[in-house]
């Protein structure tokens, strides 16, 4: 890519709320890359994830969408593991103050973060750094000058805080230390560039930029990715809301769940959760738009492309099969018991043991009658081994083995 074709696939799905801001964060970018491609360099850029919680879900991996397509461009990447600032816990989407987590909670979550991203990310190119290595050293004296650049009024009129002090709710003095301690990220990690979602605004854009400024270093480009809304299509996803698509689930729930969300919601998953180019996704807004492409097509389009991502091709595709099989053709009801795999060693003794049938000899009539499916296959050899799927025997009897 030339440079601005760079800069059109970095910008891809960003929201700054304001378009005079991405214009003035769209041409820093544009002004960084050229340099750095005449300082044969890379552009260093990082993304911090507070471990607040152990399971990742799709609306985590958006900033770690974007911060592939850099990996792609040959940037170099930091995962930042907030595990100090995770003591505090981010009040910038909160109307309510968030629980302290214990040391030991902290490092019990980052544990499985990392593991995680790699779902996504390049780990040969990507550097795993604790903010705890310079926060923990930090002095008072150096949290007074830094904090010397803000002022109580920018903390009060930001828009959860000024709901809780409207409310009469307590405003905590620790959490006005959070963006202060995130612009100290940025200042230590030497960042060109940092990407967050847009409930992190203030912190990327006002606190990261002017620490950096005032400790005498280049301030950093902010790219601020939109909040994913969940299976709702309207709030942000959140295992606590119930509309969460897990990435640490199966191929079939996370396609069954994508195929739930409401088609208004497509245009944004296919910006922010997809590998597809700028170019790609116009083609399919265009088809939706002119009537040529229907919303289910591009929705399983979506569902296959994403779950591919995650669980592979193989997968991805035996979970469409099996949506298509269970839902468009109606051929398995929606609700399935399900039968937990134990000692069984051949579908004949799990259609016996599950109860499907009285005995191995119906089993074996079934069987040789064509008339048991392993998702969707017809099952033929009287010894086939088992394995997980949905198994059907005639029209009315059916079992998700697990």
């Amino acid at each position: 890519m030339n440079i601005e074709e760079q800069v059109t696939y970095l910008m891809l799905g960003t929201d700054y709320g304001d378009e005079d801001i991405k214009r003035a964060m769209t041409a820093e970018l544009r002004q960084r890359l050229v340099e750095a491609e005449k300082e044969h360099r890379p552009l260093e850029l990082y993304c911090g994830y507070d471990p607040t919680k152990a399971d990742l879900h799709l609306g985590h991996t958006v900033t770690m969408r974007k911060l592939a397509q850099f990996q792609e461009l040959g940037h170099e990447v930091t995962f930042l593991i907030g595990d100090y600032t995770a003591l505090i816990g981010d009040p910038s989407d909160k109307d309510v103050t968030r629980p302290i987590l214990t040391p030991e909670q902290v490092k019990e979550n980052a544990r499985t973060y990392a593991e995680q991203a790699f779902r996504i990310l390049d780990p040969k190119k990507t550097k795993i750094r604790y903010n705890s290595e310079w926060l923990s050293k930090i002095t008072f004296a150096e949290l007074i000058r830094l904090a010397s650049n803000f002022t109580v009024q920018q903390f009060l009129s930001r828009e959860k805080f000024k709901l809780r002090w409207d409310r009469g709710d307590p405003i905590y003095l620790h959490e006005t230390f959070y963006a202060v301690m995130q612009g100290y990220d940025a200042f230590n990690l030497k960042a060109d560039v940092q990407v967050g979602g847009t409930d992190q605004f203030f912190n990327i854009v006002a606190a990261a930029r002017k620490i950096m400024t005032a400790l005498g270093a280049k301030p950093n480009i902010g790219i601020c990715m939109p909040i994913l809304p969940g299976t709702d299509g309207v709030m942000k996803m959140s295992k606590s809301l119930g509309n969460d698509i897990p990435i640490q689930t199966s191929a079939e729930d996370m396609y069954g769940k994508l195929m739930s969300i409401p088609d208004i919601a497509m245009p944004l998953y296919f910006k922010l959760v997809t590998r597809m180019t700028p170019a790609e996704i116009d083609q399919i807004e265009t088809n939706l738009k002119n009537g040529s492409l229907h919303p289910r097509d591009a929705k399983m389009m979506l569902a296959l492309h994403v779950s591919a991502i995650f669980y592979g091709e193989k997968a991805a595709k035996n979970a469409q099969d099996d949506f298509i099989l269970r839902f468009q053709q109606r051929a398995i009801p929606d609700s399935i018991q399900e039968y937990s795999i134990k000692d069984e060693r051949t579908l004949l003794d799990a259609m016996v043991s599950s109860g499907l049938v009285s005995s191995k000899g119906e089993a074996r009539r079934m069987i040789e009658q064509k008339g048991v499916r392993l998702d969707g296959e017809v099952i033929e050899d009287v010894n086939a081994l088992i394995s997980k799927g949905i198994l059907q025997i005639g029209k009315r009897k059916v079992i998700k083995l697990t």
